[in-house]
């Protein structure tokens, strides 16, 4: 039997190896660490003493591929639905709070309401929403609406921040049309919010670990792919670096005429790496170039705060963090596209951030409590409209080879959902390559 050979151990590589494991397709995963999960991972800190995520990640109901991946290796539990789609927000320099909440339905009857539609703002501003649908590649989310108007700073750039790691400014208004086409554009149904009740870990890395072992598949950690080779249009070796123990792996060649069914054909080979380290193993690939850092502190409280039982984060406007979520007496905040923070201390981002934890908790004149800096420098691709044409598809220049990744042309920003999307993707394309037929196809 044929095997699919998937380079990185990310959300995408794993996407990919549960829908080829899920296909009966036997599956081997390559992880250049010694864990799983990539930016989407928890592990304990030695410094809190407990377990963190490695970020934090907000998803939305309408996230249709992050739910039938949950849903298949058994961890759709795993997340805190809220149950209405209700985005908390607090204005740091006013101490004003209110909450964004839509209607249900594709019709946004909801902005009629004051008390559904954020502060200071008119029904009519959100017309602009028409601007943003209709903008074509060239622009940016900026570019689409007044910069001056209390609904772009209360809710277009943060969500912007959000969802493309990337300012406003800068980030392309068809990166952001697309998840506001499937989310808030599709009523209350589809943009409730969702987050990890235990941690990333246990939702996503290891139920997806245990179904690949489950169903045959093999997962080999500290693994680096260094090169491949190729000939007559197929990758035929891969090469790892020293020290992991596998060293030349040669790869089963197609047999002509041979489309028996999955499995049937060569082997095939995904690689669900980031885009610099995939344009190192193939030169010829030029990925988006410039990315965004985003900093991560996790503050470890005396006592869980109050207030957050029913929806566990906020959004922060007016100050240097962006978003802040609690679980138990830990608060973790996140700061996007945090290019000038980045460069800062640990002991100064923590100083910095928790003044703006402490006035969003009421705990103002509070020391500095044990902090966790996670410091990503290159966590997403600019999500900006230079980019959108550097992202490369799912087949390449060799016929048994495909890339995944949130870089590549999925549709979507640097978020989980495109993560997964692009694995399933690949995996897809691997599919029809064994001769097979992908789930959902006709």
């Amino acid at each position: 039997m044929a095997t699919a050979h998937i380079i990185g151990a990310g959300l995408s590589g794993l996407s990919a190896a549960v829908r080829l494991a899920k296909a009966g397709i036997a599956v081997v995963l390559y992880e250049g660490a010694n864990h799983a999960g990539g930016r989407a991972r928890s592990f304990h800190d030695e410094t809190l003493g407990c377990r963190i995520d490695n970020g934090n990640h907000l998803m939305m109901s309408g996230n249709r591929t992050v739910r039938h991946y949950l849903q298949t290796i058994g961890s759709e539990d795993s997340l805190i639905d809220t149950g209405a789609a209700v985005y908390p927000f607090l204005d740091l320099d006013s101490g004003a709070r209110w909450a964004v909440r839509p209607g249900a339905g594709r019709l946004p009857w909801w902005i009629f309401s004051k008390d559904r539609r954020i502060p200071g703002t008119s029904a009519v501003d959100y017309m602009a929403v028409l601007k943003l649908l209709l903008a074509g590649k060239d622009k940016t989310v900026a570019d689409c609406f007044d910069r001056s108007s209390l609904l772009y700073q209360r809710f277009w750039e943060p969500l912007t921040l959000a969802a493309l790691n990337t300012p406003p400014e800068e980030g392309a208004a068809v990166l952001l049309a697309s998840v506001f086409r499937e989310t808030f554009a599709r009523g209350s149904a589809h943009c409730r919010p969702l987050v990890a009740a235990e941690g990333l870990s246990e939702s996503f890395v290891d139920p997806a670990l245990a179904y690949i072992t489950a169903n045959g598949g093999t997962v080999c950690f500290k693994s680096r792919l260094r090169g491949l080779a190729a000939d007559n249009g197929a990758v035929d070796l891969l090469r790892f670096a020293p020290g992991g123990g596998k060293g030349d792996i040669s790869l089963a060649p197609s047999l002509p005429g041979n489309s028996d069914g999955p499995g049937s054909g060569g082997d095939a080979v995904i690689l669900a790496l980031p885009p610099e380290r995939a344009a190192e193993v193939l030169p010829w690939l030029e990925p988006p170039e410039g990315s965004y850092p985003i900093v991560n502190v996790h503050f470890l409280l005396k006592q869980a705060p109050a207030g957050f039982d029913e929806i566990p984060f906020i959004g922060l406007i007016g100050g240097t963090a962006h978003w802040l979520f609690v679980r138990g007496n830990i608060a973790a905040v996140t700061v996007s596209a945090a290019r000038d923070l980045a460069g800062e201390a640990n002991d100064l981002i923590a100083a910095t951030v928790w003044r703006d934890v402490a006035r969003a908790l009421d705990m103002l004149g509070a020391p500095l409590p044990p902090f966790r800096v996670i410091n990503e420098k290159r966590a997403t691709f600019a999500g900006t409209p230079a980019s959108l044409a550097r992202r490369h598809g799912t087949t390449t220049r060799y016929g048994n080879l495909f890339l995944a990744g949130d870089w590549t042309d999925t549709g979507l920003p640097a978020t989980i959902e495109g993560a997964l999307r692009s694995g399933y993707k690949a995996a897809d394309a691997a599919i029809r390559h064994f001769g097979g037929a992908p789930e959902g196809s006709k």
